[in-house]
Order: structure tokens, then sequence, then C-alpha cells
């Protein structure tokens, strides 16, 4: 199944989960949300007798068992062996995420710590770097594996060359801060002076460094525009295709990046969970299939939470991701990032979380 139909699947499942938890009392929901929060904790199955002692409300093991027959029957919970207490269902816990988690938001020394981790030394490092960082910070914090993926156009310039190939070709060359280069063939126009292609170079690389390539060229557009730049017309046109080029066909590159997998082996319980976490270390090597997830995530308004198989990608891991997409000054979405882990995951705190990071480094790009 392809993942626009498990969206819409899951989409189904929000709204059928929704119809169900206005049919719940509230005793109903108390159990349910008794059970989720320590499947949450600790992993384990929920006994009707432990549920009993912390509900907030005087009732018998006897009717707690009763009502986990009524919410196994509509699909929340489920018994994974014989005798056991209850888990929650893939569905229960999209429905407890999306009706019933209490999400607060960090607290002042939470979001000093991560601002201080990530822009701490923002002007010594380059982007790479500092995304690279966010992936640690995020993993460490969650202790979860942490991902990062960026358009490969947000990474700081440090200089473009234009070299002749022949009368009516050059080679455009783009260096970034990182050390990465890009290389495309550039039409030239009829008529261009040789000495057109140096005059080219010089007058971008004295405004664009430091710069990303999208900033670039709403700077430089802006001047040919209001003809502040000093060139002629056919030295213009050169300068304004060579950074159109791109924004052609090879400008939807993506940068994934991914740190922390190793958190993920500090809570194995059991046998079962090394063999989850050896499919999720699958999953997460299969970079191509990850970064179509997360681009679906970039088109998100804010955080958005992908459950076990709701996500093709986690359907053998039962896994679970947050993630939040960040902009750029103009308000461009340009990555998304955020944690993946098992699907006991801390959303209460793992939510504000992401969301927070997300907005600083949308206030860190250029």
């Amino acid at each position: 199944m392809r993942q626009k139909e498990l969206n819409e699947a899951a989409e189904l499942a929000r709204r059928e989960g929704a119809s169900v938890l206005s049919d719940l009392d509230q005793r109903s929901r108390e159990i349910f949300r008794q059970i989720v929060q320590n499947f949450l904790a600790t992993g384990d199955p929920a006994g009707s007798r432990n549920i009993s002692r912390a509900l907030p409300m005087t009732l018998s093991p006897a009717s707690v068992r009763n009502v986990m027959s009524d919410l196994e029957a509509l699909g929340l919970i489920y018994a994974p062996h014989t005798s056991a207490g209850r888990l929650p269902t893939q569905s229960g816990l999209r429905l407890f995420v999306d009706a019933l988690l209490e999400i607060g938001d960090l607290s002042a020394a939470e979001r000093a710590n991560i601002k201080s981790q990530l822009t701490g030394k923002s002007d010594e490092r380059g982007l790479e770097d500092v995304l690279t960082e966010t992936g640690e910070v995020l993993a460490g914090l969650a202790g979860c594996a942490g991902v990062v993926l960026t358009d490969t156009q947000i990474k700081r310039l440090k200089q473009i060359e234009f070299v002749s190939l022949e009368p009516r070709k050059a080679l455009a060359v783009l260096v970034a801060e990182d050390g990465s280069v890009e290389n495309r063939i550039v039409d030239l126009p009829d008529g261009l002076p040789a000495s057109a292609l140096q005059q080219a170079s010089n007058y971008l690389n004295t405004r664009i460094a430091g710069m990303t390539l999208n900033g670039a060229r709403r700077v430089i557009e802006s001047e040919l525009r209001d003809r502040k730049a000093e060139l002629d017309d056919l030295t213009a046109k050169m300068v304004q295709q060579g950074l159109a080029m791109w924004s052609g066909p090879d400008a939807g590159k993506k940068n994934l990046i991914v740190r922390g997998r190793s958190h993920l082996l500090d809570d194995l319980t059991a046998v079962e969970d090394l063999e989850r976490i050896r499919k999720l270390f699958d999953d997460l090597e299969a970079k191509q299939e990850l970064i179509d997830v997360l681009a679906h995530a970039e088109r998100a308004d804010g955080v958005r939470i992908f459950i076990g198989s709701e996500s093709q990608l986690f359907s053998l891991s039962g896994s679970s991701m947050v993630v939040a997409p960040f902009q750029d000054t103009d308000r461009n979405i340009v990555g998304v990032l955020g944690v993946i882990g098992p699907t006991r995951l801390n959303y209460a705190r793992i939510i504000p979380m992401v969301d927070y990071t997300a907005k600083l480094i949308g206030h860190m790009l250029p």
C-alpha cells in the first residue's frame, strides 16, 4: 500500500476513533487512559487489579475487567496472551494521542538547554554541522534516533564561478561553505563577450558569500529588477540563468541526517524487542523510503505523528515517528526534523520538544 493510501486510511481511522471516543463514558475513558499510560511508561500489559488501584474512582477489579472487555471489543486494547493484562492496539494508541494526550510545554530551562546546544557556536559552524548537531540533540533528549531532512539548497554558499566550455556553453561551479561542490552546464546568450564570465563571477562573489542559494537568488533578482546591478543586459541574463539552474530538475535533492541509533538499544527488555529494533535499523537504512515518508511531513502544518503501520516504512518494526517541518526566513518549508523510536514514546514530552526545535532552527536559517 502506498503512503498516500496509508495516510487516507489513518485519517479514516482517526475519524472513526473520534466517534468511538464520544461513545465512551467517563469510567471507560479513565480505564483506557490508565492502560495506555502504563504501556507508555513500562511497555507492560496493565492488569485489572493494578488499574483498580490507580483509578481516581472506586471500582473493583471485576468491574474493570468488564470495561476492558468492552474496550477490547471496540478494538482499542488487546491481550498479548491468555490471562495477561491489556495493551493498546495501534488504533487505540492513535486515539489516545489524538484525543486524550495532555501535551504540556517545555520549561524555560529545557528551552534554554536546547537553544544553548544549537546556537552556542553557530557562527563558527556550517549549516550542515548545525543540522547534524540538531539530530544528535533530539536523539539525546528523546532517547531515540534523531532525523533531519533538508533541501540541499539551504547550504551556505562560498563562491560561484563560470568557466567557458565552448562558444555557447559555460560550466557554473557552485562551492558551499561545507566544501561541497555542484556543477551545472549553462547556455550562454548570443553575443556574450568572453570577459562577461569573469565579470559575472566577480559580481556574484561580492554578494553571495554566507547566503543560501535561495537567499542569494532573492538578493540578485532584486538588484537586477531594480537595475542596481552594474551589469550589461547580456551579462545580467547569464547571471539569472546561472542561478536558475539550481531551480531545475535536480533542485529537489534532499539531505538526510540520522543520528543516535544507539539510543534505541538502551531499553530492550525482551528478545522480541531486539528483533523490532533490528527491523527498525533496516528501516533507517532504507534512506529513500525514509526520505519519502519525511517529505509527506514537510507538507504538514505543525507536528506530525506516524504510528506503526500508518507509515509503510515502519509496518514491520512497529515504530513511531514525531516530526515537524521548519521554514526559512521567507516562511518557505525547507526541511523536517524529529525523532524515531518505539511506539511507546513519551509523546507528551517529545511533541513540544520537536515543535520548539523546528521553530528554533527556522529562526537560525538565513
